[in-house]
């Protein structure tokens, strides 16, 4: 059976947090996705206060960055 997982960003997408507005924008400069199935999708966005932070990207799990309050600019 082929998992499909719903990814919320991509390499190149400009976000922001909404809980941590002083971390400024930020850009999505990579992306990883686990060839097992049930594996993690993670996403790395390099924010304006310097600082690279890693997130979940799948948008089915509870834990997406979405759901954490990273939004598209």
């Amino acid at each position: 059976m082929e998992e499909i997982r719903h990814l919320y960003l991509k390499v190149g997408d400009w976000v922001v947090h909404r809980r941590y507005p002083e971390w400024g924008s930020g850009v999505v400069v990579e992306e990883r996705n686990s060839s097992v199935q049930g594996g993690s999708s993670y996403v790395k966005v390099a924010f304006r206060d310097g600082r690279i932070r890693i997130f979940d990207n799948n948008f089915k799990n509870a834990t997406c960055c979405y759901h954490a309050g990273i939004r598209r600019r």
